[in-house]
This record gives C-alpha cells, sequence and structure tokens, in this order.
C-alpha cells in the first residue's frame, strides 16, 4: 500500500523535530558542563592573586554616582551594538565598601584618587564618599587625589585627600548652587496652550514656568534660603578639608577677574596660588611620584596597584546569619512595576514584603534618593512599611540625595529617620496639571462636539477648556490628599497636622533645615542607619547586609507606545519650532535647546496617564 505524501512529510518534521531537540540538549548540556568548570576553577585552581605589600589603591570613579545601577550587562551590549553610548554608573554602597575594607588590609598602602570621569553625584553622597576617605586616611594612609581639572562635585572629594594635584593646563572650577530656569508662559499662549495648574503648597513651585513668566515670591524666597545653606555646607566642609581661612572660596569666586589677570590667564596657577591645589603635574609625573614612595610594579614601569573593580571583588561578604535588608527607593515614584534604578508602586512593595516575610533579616533599612512622584504608589510602600514594623521587624530611613514630596511620604512609617546634612527633603505638598490646547486647534480651524450621556464623560478632554467642575472635583481630590499627608506626617513625628502645614506648603528644606523642624529625628549617614536597625533588632556586631532587589525582566524593557495627549502635541510643536535635533537653525546652544525640549519632555509624560488625572508628590527638583 503506497503512503501518501503527508505521511513522508509528517516523518520527516518528527526527524526533524528530535534532532532539533537533540541539539538543543546537547548545547545546554555543553554550558552546563562550561559553568561547572569556571565554578571549580574559580574555587580550586582561580580566585585573586594576593596583593603584595605597599600596594596602592587606585580609585578611579567613572561615570554617575548612584545608590543603585540601572544598567546591565544586556542593555550595555544592546546599546553598544546599535552604536549608542553606554552611561557608566558606580554604586556609592561599592565606593564605601572598598574604601572601608582597603583602611584595614595591611597590604594597602596608599590610595590614588582619580575624579576625570565622575560624571554625576549628589551632595549627600559625596559627603558619604568623603567620609569614607577621611576614615581611610584615619587609618594612617595617605590618600593623593589627581586631576586633569576639577569641577565642584569633584573638587568635594579630591580635598578630603592628603594632597591634591593638578594638570598644569588644568583648573578648579568651583561655581555655587541655584541655576537660571526657563519660564514659558508667553510661549504656551502664543501657541494656543493654556497650562491649568491646581495644587496645594504655597511653595509648590515646579510648575510656575508653565504658568508664569517668572518665580513667585515664595519660589524665590524658599529657593535663596535652601541654595544659602548648601552653599554654606559646602564650603564649609571644603575649606576645612583643604584648611583654609574661612570664606577664602567666596573670596576667590568675587576676586576672580583680578586674580586670572594677576596670573596672566594661567588658571592652574592660580588653583595653586589660593591653595586649592598642592602641586601641578602631569600623569606621569604622578606616575614616578607614587613609584618612589611606594614600590614598583613586575615590571617597574609603574607602581605597584589595584583597581577598584579588581579590589571590590576581594572585598569580603559574609553569606550566613542574621541581617538587616536595605531596600533601595531611588529615582521618581511611579504606579505599577519599575525596574532597578526607579521606584514602582507595586515593585518596591514587594520587595518590602520579600523582607518583612525572610526569617533572616530582622532589621529593614530603606535608603531613599528620590524627588516623589505618584501619591499613590508613595501610599502603598509607605503602608508596606508600616506592616513590617507591626510585624515586630524595626525600619530606619536613611535619605540620601534627595527624599523630598512622595520621597518623604515613604519615609513616614518608621522608627528613626536619619538623613544627611545636605539632603534634599520635605517638600509636603500635592498639585496636578491639565494642559488643555483648545486655542490651538481654533487656529487650525479643527471643531469638536459630541453628546455624552453626562458633563463628566468627556470632561477630560484636552481639546476644550478645563471644565470648572472638573476643576472643582480635582481640586477637591488634591486637597483631601493633602490632608492625608499631612495628618500621617504629623502622627509619624508626634506632632499635630497644623504643626506639620507651618512647614509644609510645599517647601523644601536641607537635611539640617528639616532636623530644626521637626522633619527628621536626627542627621547621620547611611552606615548610622545600618547600626541604628541592627541596634533596635539586637544584632551581634558581625550581622549581615543584604541588598533586596528585583531582577529586571523582559517585560520591563517592553516600550510604552500610549501616547502622551496634549502634551505631547505641544512638546511636538515646540520642537518643530525650536527646530531641535541636527537641522537646527535658530542659533539657540545645543544644551538651551535640549534644556526646553526636556522641560516640554516632561509636561508630556507627567500628564501621559490613563487616568482623568494624576495627584503628584513631587518636589521636581535634585540635589546640585
Amino acid at each position: 500500500m503506497s503512503q501518501s505524501p503527508f505521511s513522508y512529510v509528517r516523518r520527516g518534521f518528527a526527524f526533524f523535530w528530535r534532532a532539533l531537540d537533540a541539539s538543543r540538549r546537547t548545547v545546554l548540556n555543553l554550558i552546563f558542563l562550561l559553568l561547572v568548570l569556571v565554578l571549580l576553577y574559580a574555587i580550586f585552581g582561580g580566585g585573586a592573586k594576593p596583593l603584595q605589600p605597599k600596594t596602592t589603591l587606585v580609585l578611579d570613579l567613572k561615570g554617575q554616582l548612584v545608590e543603585q545601577s540601572s544598567v546591565n550587562a544586556r542593555d550595555a551590549l544592546v546599546t553598544n551594538l546599535r552604536g549608542g553610548e553606554v552611561h557608566k554608573m558606580i554604586q556609592l554602597r561599592d565606593v564605601l565598601a572598598v574604601l572601608d575594607q582597603a583602611a584595614k588590609d595591611p597590604d594597602v598602602g596608599a590610595a590614588v584618587l582619580l575624579t576625570d570621569e565622575l560624571q554625576g553625584a549628589g551632595q549627600a553622597s559625596l559627603r558619604e564618599v568623603a567620609s569614607a576617605i577621611d576614615r581611610f586616611k584615619a587609618s594612617g594612609k595617605q590618600v593623593v587625589a589627581w586631576g586633569s581639572s576639577y569641577d565642584q562635585r569633584q573638587y568635594l572629594l579630591a580635598a578630603h585627600a592628603n594632597e591634591v594635584y593638578l594638570h598644569p593646563m588644568g583648573m578648579v572650577l568651583i561655581e555655587g548652587f541655584g541655576r537660571y530656569r526657563n519660564y514659558y508662559r508667553d510661549a504656551l499662549d502664543k501657541l494656543g496652550v493654556t497650562v491649568n495648574l491646581l495644587r496645594v503648597g504655597t511653595y509648590k513651585s515646579f510648575a510656575e514656568p508653565y504658568i508664569a513668566n517668572g518665580p513667585s515670591q515664595a519660589a524665590s524666597e524658599a529657593e535663596s534660603y535652601l541654595n544659602s545653606a548648601l552653599w554654606a555646607s559646602y564650603t564649609d566642609n571644603v575649606e576645612k578639608a583643604r584648611k583654609l581661612p574661612q570664606g577664602q572660596i567666596m573670596k576667590t569666586i568675587n576676586d576672580l577677574p583680578a586674580q586670572v589677570a594677576a596670573v596672566n590667564g594661567d588658571l592652574a596657577k592660580l588653583s595653586l596660588s589660593t591653595k586649592f591645589v598642592d602641586g601641578l603635574k602631569t600623569k606621569d609625573e604622578l606616575r614616578q611620584m607614587m613609584i618612589k614612595r611606594g614600590a614598583p610594579d613586575a615590571e617597574g614601569k609603574s607602581f605597584r596597584q589595584v583597581s577598584f573593580d579588581d579590589y571590590l571583588a576581594r572585598v569580603p561578604r559574609k553569606l550566613t546569619g542574621d541581617a538587616v535588608g536595605v531596600i533601595v527607593a531611588q529615582g521618581e515614584i511611579s504606579d505599577g512595576s519599575a525596574g532597578p534604578g526607579s521606584i514602582g508602586g507595586d515593585s518596591t512593595s514587594k520587595l518590602i514584603r520579600l523582607a518583612r516575610e525572610d526569617d533572616s533579616i530582622k532589621a529593614v533599612v530603606l535608603r531613599i534618593d528620590s524627588p516623589g512622584g505618584s501619591a499613590f504608589a508613595s501610599e502603598l510602600i509607605r503602608r508596606e512599611l508600616e506592616l513590617t514594623r507591626a510585624a515586630g521587624k524595626p525600619v530606619v530611613v536613611s535619605m540620601g540625595n534627595v527624599a523630598a514630596s512622595g520621597g518623604y511620604w515613604i519615609s513616614m512609617s518608621s522608627d528613626e529617620v536619619i538623613a544627611e546634612p545636605n539632603t534634599i527633603t520635605g517638600s509636603i505638598g500635592v498639585f496636578a496639571i491639565l494642559p488643555t490646547a483648545d486655542k490651538v486647534i481654533d487656529k487650525l480651524g479643527i471643531h469638536t462636539a459630541g453628546q455624552p450621556t453626562t458633563w463628566l464623560g468627556d470632561a477630560g478632554n484636552p481639546l476644550r477648556p478645563l471644565d470648572p467642575r472638573l476643576g472643582q472635583l480635582i481640586q477637591g481630590s488634591i486637597n483631601h490628599i493633602y490632608a492625608e499627608f499631612t495628618t500621617k506626617a504629623a502622627a509619624a513625628r508626634k506632632t499635630t497636622p497644623e504643626k506639620i502645614d507651618e512647614v509644609a506648603q510645599g517647601r523644601v528644606w536641607t537635611g539640617a533645615q528639616a532636623k530644626d523642624r521637626g522633619l527628621v529625628d536626627r542627621l547621620g549617614s547611611f552606615g548610622d542607619a545600618l547600626k541604628s536597625a541592627a541596634a533596635r533588632a539586637k544584632l551581634p556586631a558581625d550581622y549581615r547586609v543584604v541588598y533586596v532587589e528585583r531582577e529586571i525582566s523582559k517585560f520591563d524593557r517592553l516600550v510604552e507606545m500610549v501616547g502622551g495627549g496634549t502634551a505631547q502635541a505641544v512638546a511636538n510643536a515646540v520642537a518643530a519650532q525650536l527646530k531641535l535635533g541636527a537641522t537646527a537653525t535658530t542659533g539657540l546652544p545645543p544644551a538651551a535647546a535640549a534644556g526646553i525640549a526636556n522641560d516640554f519632555g516632561w509636561l508630556s509624560d507627567i500628564t501621559a496617564q490613563k487616568k482623568p488625572f494624576t495627584a503628584i508628590t513631587h518636589c521636581l527638583c535634585e540635589s546640585p
């Protein structure tokens, strides 16, 4: 009996499938075998070679200093393949661990601090690293800093070294705090866009650029007060570290034109004459100096050294025993889930639950570096911390660079709140922002009409003027959320809502100012928060520190294709007017054009919601 053609196809497909399955298993087995070999080599035949005496730690800080990295190997690979630039990040915890371990290591004799590639850092993070440098020095070991030039952030760290060297063609640039902002009221009027701002808080001023042509008196007052405090803290820190007379930095800036003329424009020589640096050296001269002070390497071409990354791999980590669980809350607070380096109401709440349900974790430290965001997501996180305390596990909040608005909200269920003196915090206030483009469509000759069954059915249509009834509804909701905010803050701070209201109203404070006003318990470092949590949980001195973190899933990488409504159209219109990009013809400097685009991009993002409106607890601020 002859077989049908379909039977041959079926048998052929079955053979192909068996071959494919066998190949898959073979490949997986080979990969597994390779992993086993690598593991065995690491345990028995590999590992880091022991350091030799008089080894110098080279602390070459490359990238942005962050609490938690949001860049993984896969992202970096894809970015490189596409020809893009990978944004480097260096975790604060790693820098502190390396410095503290090296301070105890008898084979590490000194450290060289290189800051040229330090791309960004908040004031609180910089103070943490500066304190770690001081602890390293206190162990009797020298720190030498070198830079081709120093910006304001880089110099704060360099100032804590025993010696600071600068390239002969370099400079030390200390500019101070505070910048001018753009205001768009007239531009938006010309475009026909109305920005409806509903808020609670006299000082909740970030959205003012969209409704005014200049800052309000309250905003100017608050900004001046904040920046003055930050500047005083910065100059005091640097002048003490460098043993400069009090007021030396401000005097140098005020006399700068005359001083530059006196040295014939040689800014490196000026940095030397003002004692901002100890000497002018090229990098090869620095190398020769370190060879003479320490020991030459095996080839005698440089000094004996270990890099930051190599030494980080040597830092011992305790794997068993009772622990303090650390949850990092970094970035803006959004509804739903968010990957590492950002905060999601659901995902961050899940991390807190994991810590609460882990029997080995006896206390929790919430490390905050966030300007806030969604009020709802903030409340989800606060509630999980409340449940954690109710379960008998102490919760200590450690405020980093920024812990304001929603970042302050999530701190309100804790046994203790510890802030750095330069933390940006407070900003207890709520707002909603709704752009409408009814005047834009009038200019274009577009009309809109319909017969919804209720006035609320299309009240949020951005192509129509804001319905006063909707405005009243939103304002009432925002008033209620503000009342919730101040009531919860009052309960947390053991005071009254009226007292909280006096220091709330959306106003931003430094950590030191917040301490004076009862918004935080004390000033201190991340290390102080760990010690407090361990003491409250009655842990032994050798307790573990465990970071409770979420792995990035493929779903987190899906691009959100939901449009930004009117705000996106506004952003596109402004971009078109400015002709931003490679064909720019306005004459605007690229940095200025990018700043304007970012402002309108924020307006687009903040209004691209599926809900009629979102109550926002966001200070829209950052550490200078």
